[in-house]
């Protein structure tokens, strides 16, 4: 009997939420989206940071890569932007797929 093993490679998503009762976005990345936005709405996860600003609501999501190393090379970007103003750009791409893929291109580039 021949063994056959399969590989299902993830997709990496990177992801804004907003917190209307603190009036801040928080920015993150996964592979499980319903599994994190679940988790940060979760008052029972003490001492974290999303916890205090209950609740959060996804503002949005677009794909990276299968490669975890490259999604987390984009969040350290857009996290390193330190710009609301620049977050909201980005929520106000959302339904324009290509500025992401031209987004998560360039970004890859540069390092």
């Amino acid at each position: 009997m021949k063994i056959v093993s399969f590989y299902f490679a993830a997709m990496f998503y990177i992801y804004i939420i907003y917190s209307t009762k603190s009036d801040k976005y928080y920015t993150g990345m996964t592979s499980d989206l319903v599994r994190r936005i679940g988790e940060h709405n979760d008052p029972s996860r003490e001492n974290k940071y999303t916890v205090k600003h209950l609740p959060w609501e996804l503002k949005l999501f677009f794909e990276v890569s299968e490669n975890r190393g490259e999604a987390l090379v984009v969040e350290r970007f857009l996290k390193n932007q330190k710009s609301r103003t620049f977050l909201e750009k980005l929520i106000s791409e959302k339904d324009n797929p290509s500025y992401f893929h031209s987004l998560v291109e360039n970004v890859l580039k540069k390092r």
